[in-house]
């Protein structure tokens, strides 16, 4: 019998390597597929953002947009020409505290934006009185001065009649603004007067010692940093404010008495920064007629010899409209009482705090 040839295996001892076929995905390949993905989701939102926005401004101007009446006459474009040409009031409003626009924001419509627009309108040859239609507790003592300038210069220059009507309020530096015009007209019920000026500002003195704060200031002078919130103010600090406020108090009476054609003693027995209802206002004569807002246009119309219930003609573009619908539906663009005091710092303003 032949010996079968012993087989020696080269690789014993050696474990065989075997070599698995799997399905799972590379990490490299998951993680192509997750910012696809997410720029998708991007897309999307940003889609959606869009047409948010765009519906809004289909509805604003849905809701701006003034229906004409059909004309049987196509073409007629001499009476349209003749409408715009029309003779009639205009109507500049003054709502909210009154200051400077702040550059920095868009959104912002400041004192200076509503003196050109009492340049422009009274310049028109087509209007023949001016309304201003004033919703304010006041504002800042440049801007409240701003527009009472503006108004004495078209006055000046143009010779038209300018009529103020008071709505809810129109208090110290609305009052001011009011005192530059011919005739005011106040509902009886309305806030006006509240004659003067006022400075105010924060102490934290007491809070940064219980918080162990301190604030160390370096200034040329005594008198530099007056104002600080960080210290108590001095005796000579509070003299040298109160001389600041007399003077600016001195220009709104002033002001009222040049206006009102009343006397000095008697605009200051008046002006003790109290406020007044309308009805109250008449009786002291720092308004001339008690009503509504139709009688101060029916007032403007036959100041300006037009009659009563003239055309009436606004001064607001279309930003302004837009941002006015934005503010009333989403009143993304108001602002905190406490900015006056944290972020703007103290201010000398003609102002009511009540508003």
């Amino acid at each position: 019998m032949e010996e079968t040839p012993e087989y020696k295996d080269k690789n014993e001892g050696e474990i065989p390597e075997i070599k698995v076929e799997t399905k799972t995905k590379k990490p490299e390949a998951m993680k192509e597929k997750i910012p696809a993905n997410f720029s998708s989701t991007k897309l999307w939102l940003k889609v959606v953002v869009g047409l948010y926005f765009l519906s809004i401004i289909m509805a604003f101007i849905l809701i701006t947009k003034t229906p004409q009446k059909k004309s049987s006459y196509k073409n007629d474009f001499s009476k349209i020409i003749s409408l715009a040409s029309k003779d009639g009031i205009g109507i500049i409003s003054v709502s909210g505290p009154i200051s400077q626009a702040d550059s920095r924001n868009i959104f912002e419509r400041g004192s200076s934006r509503i003196s050109v627009k009492i340049k422009k309108m009274s310049e028109k040859k087509n209007i023949k009185a001016i309304l201003v239609d004033i919703n304010s507790p006041g504002g800042t003592v440049g801007a409240v001065q701003d527009i009472y300038a503006a108004i004495i210069r078209a006055k000046k220059k143009t010779k038209k009649p300018f009529v103020a009507r008071i709505g809810d309020v129109a208090a110290s530096g609305g009052y001011y603004i009011a005192s530059a015009c011919d005739k005011i007209v106040s509902n009886p019920g309305s806030i006006t007067g509240s004659i003067g000026v006022i400075y105010s500002m924060g102490n934290y003195e007491g809070l940064m010692k219980k918080i162990g704060f301190k604030t160390e200031t370096i200034k040329s002078g005594k008198f530099k940093d007056i104002g600080s919130p960080s210290r108590q103010m001095t005796k000579e600090e509070r003299e040298l404010l109160q001389s600041m406020i007399d003077d600016a108090y001195s220009q709104f009476v002033e002001a009222v008495s040049t206006g009102r054609n009343m006397s000095l003693e008697v605009v200051k027995y008046l002006a003790d920064g109290r406020i007044y209802t309308g009805r109250q206002a008449y009786k002291a004569k720092l308004v001339d007629v008690l009503g509504d807002f139709q009688v101060a246009v029916d007032l403007a119309g036959e100041m300006g010899k037009l009659g009563k219930d003239p055309k009436i003609v606004r001064d607001i573009d279309s930003l302004d409209q837009f941002f006015s619908f934005l503010n009333v539906k989403t009143d993304i663009f108001s602002r905190l009482g406490a900015e006056r005091f944290l972020a703007v710092g103290p201010r000398l303003e003609y102002r009511w705090e009540g508003f």
